[in-house]
């Protein structure tokens, strides 16, 4: 605060010195902005193509995880044990040389399901996983 003096009366009076105010507030609003830039997140996804892909869950060659009720896995409608399930499917997936699985779920299935076939497809060795709608 700096204190001046008024007039004729020649009494004290308290008044108040903005410039370090108004540091502190400009270096906590370039605080507040870096620090809402650091905390920005985003989800890392693929983008298709605009013309039609060389990828076809319809292609008799793709591989298609079927998911079915009660945890039981079907590809390209052979049914996998439900015990080795990651085994056999890398077992399917070692000789090819595009690593792609398409996952279809048949039936009512939870979100849940979903995710663990896409996790077993990816711990299988499948290098791009894609959603296909039930055959």
């Amino acid at each position: 605060m700096a204190m001046g003096t008024v007039g004729r009366r020649g009494g004290l009076t308290a008044t108040i010195n903005m410039t370090p105010m108004i540091d502190v507030v400009m270096v906590l609003l370039i605080v507040f902005m870096v620090v809402q830039m650091g905390l920005q997140r985003g989800l890392v996804v693929q983008v298709p193509p605009p013309e039609p892909s060389s990828i076809d869950s319809t292609d008799p060659t793709a591989l298609v995880l079927q998911v079915r009720a009660g945890g039981r896995y079907a590809v390209n409608h052979q049914p996998l044990d439900g015990e080795k399930v990651r085994e056999q499917l890398a077992a399917i997936l070692a000789p090819r040389p595009r690593k792609v699985l398409f996952v279809a779920g048949e039936g009512p299935l939870s979100y849940g399901e979903i995710v663990a076939a896409v996790d077993v497809g990816r711990a299988a060795g499948a290098e791009v996983i894609g959603l296909s709608p039930a055959n």
